[in-house]
């Protein structure tokens, strides 16, 4: 590591950061052994008496698998549930867009799984840098998860003899996930949706619809309540309650292009970040290996390609570079390079999805990618035509299944891909690249899945605590409905037990502050009148996010990308078209504020990924590597959460740090070969 100056930092640091005092979790009991930890937290919980229940409000901000899980677990329990979407109906949240399935450790398959492997291959995958008490709990609750599903009518896939059936997904060497065909996620949310929609019809739970939330109401310390806008009428009004949920979902947007619905945004947890929320490893992207590969310069969005593809695929790319235009039948098998299979034996095309990317794009970088050549701009701020595709090839599987037993698997998934491109999967290899898909950073929370300030929980995608640097396919799906039916319900009674105030009047200060903060933001980005677009900032936000802070940073290209970051956002305050009013739906005033959001959160993103000195998962610092290209972590100055806070505007973020303590594992070396 660098030589520290004064201030603790590495020498330049101090530019950028400041650094402050160690953050800990003090909910889990780590003097027992792991798997006794989350029934003795569940035993030593403070409870609600069912009567009292009813009088408390709990606020949740979020209808997908996390937060409608939750909005349907407290209402049953008999609390009084706010739940808010910006969507017109809770079944369009994003995790409808899952597709490949959701692990769960039943050994179905009978090939030696365990709760302690799917906990152990979880922390490898996040290569070591989740904290190992919170990824125990997953794995330990996983069966309930599928259980809870089917009791709901989940139409999970069955084998022959009426069993759930299973197959393998990235990263490990059994086959524990569960699946609906190609949709996964989409039963999942309708399982969700359904007991969501009893407890609307129950009267425990009102459902808010197109509702954006943009600011969080603290009063004292404590979150209490947040502020929405109408997006039908543009009506900015308070909600206040006992404790507040957010379940918003991740950040990947930030990149303009990503496999996330355009929608997806920030702007929840980043308000609730500058009320005093710790944010905790922002640089931790996940980049997915299999999607479909930009195609032109005037897209907005990437389509996502299951990873269980990566079951019955094969994945390849010519060994000679003046092959890569050719029909890819034409290519005979001599002259393949199945490279993941050649790189890692063990694991071959299940390895990890960061491993997967990475290899993808130093293919392409050799000059052996498939398709279209697209413009982009390189290192040296050229521009270049570079090839962005490797073939993923169903050629054995047909030939081993058939045509029929490859569409009963993937049918709905090959289908898409023959919409979106105009060619058939069927008869010629599909072609992938990697995209923007997870974000493992997230807001900082504890054991109970609070955040540093006290009443506001944190589920799902919208918090960091379960993958560390990498996510595992299939996991998303997981801990989402872990956090919605199983944790929360079991965590946020030991707060509410102890802070009942009930609802906040209009004219508390606390409210009257936020309310008024959301007008003048409003009114600022209706003021500046400019003359360029909304989406022309987002996308120059993401070409500096990916080319700088994507699948390889350095510590010359972060610092460039800090400072162009800056200079974008100056213009955008002073140059945005936001056209139309608040009073109307008026979808550019919406985007905008998503967009200022961004634009604060991508700066923050490339200071967590200078000052982490290490490449570790998703977050690949080119000055960190081993002799054959792979990420090598360091392990003595990084194992710790970056768990950032917000100081004010103008101001240097503060880096708290919380220490990764391993009991339960070895802490070594990724290793998939």
């Amino acid at each position: 590591m660098t030589e520290n100056n004064v201030a603790g930092l590495p020498a330049g640091d101090e530019k950028y950061y400041t650094l402050g005092a160690e953050v800990h979790d003090t909910k889990a009991n780590t003097d027992v052994p792991i798997e006794k930890i989350w029934p003795d937290r569940q035993f030593n919980a403070k409870l609600v008496n069912p009567a009292n229940r009813r009088k408390m409000t709990v606020i949740v901000v979020g209808t997908g698998l996390a937060g409608g899980a939750a909005a349907a677990s407290l209402g049953e329990a008999g609390y009084h549930v706010e739940n808010f979407c910006y969507q017109d109906s809770p079944r369009r949240a994003h995790s409808i867009a899952a597709q490949g399935g959701i692990n769960a450790a039943k050994d179905y398959k009978n090939d030696n799984d365990s709760v302690y492997r799917l906990f152990y291959d979880t922390v490898k995958g996040g290569d070591y840098r989740a904290r190992e008490t919170n990824v125990y709990r997953l794995a330990d609750v996983s069966s309930n998860i599928i259980d809870q599903c089917v009791a709901v009518g989940v139409p999970f896939a069955r084998e022959y003899g009426g069993l759930l059936d299973n197959r393998s997904f990235g990263g490990v060497q059994v086959q524990r996930t569960f699946y609906a065909k190609g949709q996964t996620g989409q039963q999942l949310l309708i399982g969700v949706y359904q007991s969501l929609s009893r407890q609307v019809a129950a009267g425990t739970v009102h459902m808010h619809s197109r509702h954006e939330m943009l600011e969080l109401i603290v009063k004292d310390g404590h979150a209490r309540g947040i502020v929405t806008r109408d997006m039908v009428s543009g009506k900015i009004e308070s909600w206040t309650a006992d404790a507040v949920v957010i379940a918003s979902g991740g950040y990947g947007n930030v990149f303009f292009l990503s496999t996330n619905a355009m929608g997806c945004n920030t702007t929840a947890t980043w308000r609730a970040h500058r009320k005093g929320a710790y944010f905790a490893n922002p640089c931790y992207t996940q980049i997915h290996p299999t999607c479909i590969p930009v195609h032109g310069e005037n897209q907005s969005k990437l389509t996502l390609m299951s990873e269980s593809l990566r079951n019955d695929g094969r994945i390849w790319v010519p060994k000679r570079a003046e092959d890569a235009d050719k029909d890819p039948r034409q290519i005979p098998e001599a002259d393949r390079d199945y490279y993941l299979e050649r790189i890692y034996p063990s694991f071959g095309n299940l390895v990890p999805r960061d491993i997967a990317s990475r290899q993808a794009k130093n293919m392409c970088d050799e000059g052996r990618g498939v398709g279209p050549a697209i413009k982009e701009i390189g290192p040296d701020g050229k521009e270049r035509m570079v090839r962005r595709g490797v073939y993923l090839d169903f050629s054995d599987a047909i030939e081993r299944l058939g045509k029929r037993g490859v569409a009963a698997k993937y049918g709905n998934l090959f289908d898409m891909y023959k919409q979106i491109t105009a060619e058939d999967p069927y008869e010629t290899p599909m072609r992938i690249y990697p995209a923007v898909h997870y974000t493992m950073g997230g807001l900082w929370v504890d054991y109970d899945l609070e955040s540093s300030i006290p009443g506001l929980y944190v589920a799902g995608e919208a918090n960091f605590s379960d993958h560390g640097a990498n996510r595992l396919g299939a996991s998303a799906l997981m801990q989402g409905l872990s956090d919605g039916y199983f944790v929360l319900p079991n965590t946020m009674n030991d707060y509410l037990a102890g802070n009942h105030e009930g609802k906040l009047p209009d004219d508390d200060p606390a409210v009257v502050e936020a309310v008024a903060s959301v007008k003048d933001r409003v009114n600022k980005l209706l003021a500046v009148k400019g003359e360029r677009t909304v989406d022309s900032f987002h996308k120059e936000l993401g070409q500096i996010m990916w080319e700088y802070c994507g699948m390889a940073r350095s510590e010359e290209g972060l610092k460039t990308a800090i400072d162009k970051i800056r200079v974008l956002r100056d213009e955008f305050w002073k140059n945005v078209k936001v056209t139309g009013v608040n009073e109307d739906l008026n979808q550019t005033l919406e985007r905008a504020g998503r967009v200022a959001d961004f634009l604060e959160l991508g700066e923050l993103m490339c200071i967590d990924a200078m000052h982490r000195r290490e490449s570790c998962g998703g977050h690949f610092r080119v000055e960190s590597q081993t002799p054959e290209g792979e990420a090598l972590r360091d392990d003595k100055d990084f194992l710790y959460v970056a768990a950032w806070e917000f100081t004010g505007d103008g101001q240097k973020p503060e880096l708290h740090k919380e220490p990764l303590v391993y009991k339960a594992i070895e802490l070594k070396q990724r290793s998939y070969k």
